[in-house]
């Protein structure tokens, strides 16, 4: 009541710009509203800066390097692949709480919650370990091509894919039994994978600059798509829901593909030297985790078929692989501290600059 009586006594063309910059801070300060895919629509031309920052740094230690990384939303844990082992860190206490060992040359880390097992790409080893989700102990083994490296579980066949870099194919395995049900030879390199969980897999087919999408249940390439100008692909995530794959590319762009089509539909810029992309549903962001420029590079969808960066926040050199969490839409990076690179040799042209003992990290990102 009294706020109508003093609204009574304002002139009413002040009430209508009272009114006007109403309408334009409500609108301005929804962000909620700015990042939710389905309302693309009503998104303002500035998305404006993520949010994103440093929340906490991890000290892990160990002087084996890492890949992929695999994050359990329901128990708060962080799969870290190092080397011949994957950690398992606890991400509120900050301890590692577990491993799974005896995984030579592991890339990468695929959960299936539904089955309460986990699957390591051994790259070195040419195999995948199955193991317990919960006590980490090793159920089994199963064999794959060479060099697997990316690994996903597709939850609609109930089947493991690993992307096996050195054959040029894909192995798929039954996640309930362990057995492999079969392989898809492929166009070249493989690189990261994803799963839209309705029978599709899609994989990076680095030295090709393609994405292959691949028909979980039949076996079969269903659609090779060129990624022009995105080059040499070495990230992908997927946004299920409205039909996007994202792909990072060695030229500094990430190429937003419709899944269906495989029509570029958009290339912002990201930082260089990415290795990993990731998709919040509960956001709309897609990130680019760049491990040269030490930067996660944050786009957002403007409308269906336009994609802006929000910004680039500063992480750390050597940060090039990522895990999201949907739930609390944290993003966790690792890296570690490194020294001078040796000189080249005749044996070892491209040497690589040693890791600093104990200095590995993991970063977690926040809003």
């Amino acid at each position: 009541m009294k706020s109508k009586i003093e609204q009574s006594a304002v002139p009413a063309v002040l009430v209508a710009i009272i009114a006007a910059l109403f309408v334009t801070v409500a609108v301005g300060g929804a962000p909620s509203a700015a990042r939710a895919r389905g309302n693309s629509a009503s998104v303002s031309a500035a998305a404006g800066p993520s949010g994103y920052h440093l929340l906490k740094k991890i000290p892990v230690g160990g002087e084996t390097g890492w890949d992929y990384l695999t994050f359990d939303s329901h128990t708060r844990r962080l799969f870290i692949s190092r080397g011949t082992k994957v950690m398992v860190l606890d991400v509120d206490s900050g301890k590692v709480v577990g491993e799974v060992p005896n995984t030579e040359g592991v890339h990468g880390i695929a959960l299936a919650p539904d089955l309460n097992r986990g699957f390591t790409s051994n790259g070195r080893a040419n195999t995948v370990t199955i193991f317990d989700l919960n006590t980490f102990a090793v159920i089994g083994q199963a064999p794959t091509g060479k060099g697997p490296d990316a690994i996903v579980y597709d939850a609609s066949s109930k089947r493991v894919f690993t992307m096996n870099g050195g054959s040029n194919n894909t192995t798929a395995i039954d996640a309930a039994t362990g057995n492999v049900v079969g392989t898809v030879a492929l166009d070249g390199r493989t690189e990261s994978a994803g799963a839209d969980g309705d029978g599709r897999v899609y994989v990076d087919i680095e030295d090709k600059s393609e994405i292959q999408a691949i028909d979980s249940q039949k076996l079969a390439v269903a659609a090779t798509w060129k990624l022009a100008p995105c080059q040499e692909p070495a990230g992908l995530a997927v946004d299920s829901a409205h039909r996007r794959l994202f792909a990072g590319c060695d030229n500094k762009m990430m190429a937003v593909v419709d899944a269906d089509s495989g029509k570029v539909l958009a290339t912002p810029a990201i930082g260089e030297g990415v290795d990993a992309d990731g998709f919040d549903p509960g956001t709309g962001f897609a990130f680019a985790s760049n491990g040269q420029s030490g930067t996660l590079t944050v786009v957002h969808e403007d409308a269906p078929d336009k994609f802006s960066v929000v910004e680039d926040v500063p992480t750390q050199r050597g940060a090039r692989t990522m895990a999201l969490d949907p739930k609390t839409h944290e993003v966790y990076l690792v890296t570690a501290d490194f020294g001078p690179r040796p000189a080249a040799t005749p044996e070892n042209p491209r040497p690589r600059a040693p890791m600093v003992p104990n200095s590995f990290v993991v970063l977690v990102f926040g809003r």
